[in-house]
């Protein structure tokens, strides 16, 4: 038997935030299992942690969407550090990831975490299949600090603002447009749409990725990050960004984001409510 663990991440309260499955011992798991195991969960993310490569880290970890291995996402590093901390890993660890080494710390109920990936601009996509993605009008995006762009930190997102929270609570993916995007415009996601409404510090957020089985996510830690780089770059000035996340969804999510030169944190809360064992065989 193997144990698992089932985290509420980027909230305090049970049935918010984003659910996560922690397989705290992965070793004794068949490779060819890790992805049915992620769509046997069905979560947007689980993690199978493995003993350090590294002498000086302290785990690493692999991360499984229901339909593939991602390199890199935010609550699944959050609600990872929070299951190795309340297990006895000290405070302050390094976690192992697709994208490298990342320094994590956590006192089991909350955690951050820093990455210094450098932000990537993939490309510009047509404002217009933007908008028809989301089930919106062109008129309803925003233009004033960025147009529509896919940016990366180790994964990929379409990022969109729009005019206001009305415009952002109506958003719903069009499918047929989503599959367009993704072969006009392909990526390690397939087109996976972050779309937010700004009140200065404060953004109001929803993700779609329906694609990836991902019919929308209530937080997504990695997508935040690359926001935040996105309008650090472009205004350039350190931002400190609170980003509420899956209140349209019912698992009301938040998420703290802040730049400097040394990197982007991540920061949240999260929560254990669940556990047991696979039974495999």
């Amino acid at each position: 038997m193997t144990p698992y663990f089932v985290y509420d991440v980027f909230t305090k309260e049970t049935f918010g935030g984003n659910q996560l499955a922690v397989i705290p011992d992965a070793t004794e798991l068949a490779e060819t299992d890790l992805q049915n195991i992620a769509r046997e969960f069905n979560f947007s993310e689980t993690t199978f942690v493995y003993p350090a490569e590294g002498k000086a880290n302290t785990a690493k970890v692999r991360i499984f969407t229901p339909t593939m291995e991602i390199p890199f996402a935010g609550h699944p590093v959050i609600g990872t550090a929070c299951a190795l901390s309340e297990e006895g890993a000290p405070q302050n660890m390094v976690l192992e990831l697709g994208v490298g080494p990342m320094n994590c710390h956590s006192d089991g109920a909350s955690a951050s975490f820093k990455t210094t990936q450098l932000l990537e601009i993939l490309c510009d996509p047509d404002p217009a299949l933007v908008a028809e993605a989301l089930s919106i009008n062109t008129s309803d995006l925003h233009f004033h600090v960025h147009p529509p762009v896919m940016a990366s930190l180790g994964l990929a997102f379409t990022i969109t603002e729009v005019k206001s929270r009305d415009i952002l609570a109506k958003s719903t993916p069009d499918i047929a447009a989503i599959r367009k995007g993704n072969a006009r415009y392909p990526s390690g996601l397939d087109f996976a749409q972050f779309v937010y409404a700004r009140d200065g510090g404060t953004l109001y957020a929803r993700m779609f990725a329906p694609l990836d089985n991902i019919p929308e996510d209530p937080a997504t830690g990695s997508a935040s990050a690359t926001t935040a780089a996105l309008l650090t770059r472009l205004e350039g000035q350190d931002l400190d960004l609170t980003i509420h996340q899956g209140v349209e969804m019912g698992r009301p999510s938040q998420i703290m984001v802040s730049t400097s030169d040394s990197g982007i944190t991540v920061a949240g809360q999260a929560r254990r409510v669940m556990q047991g064992n696979l039974l495999l065989g």
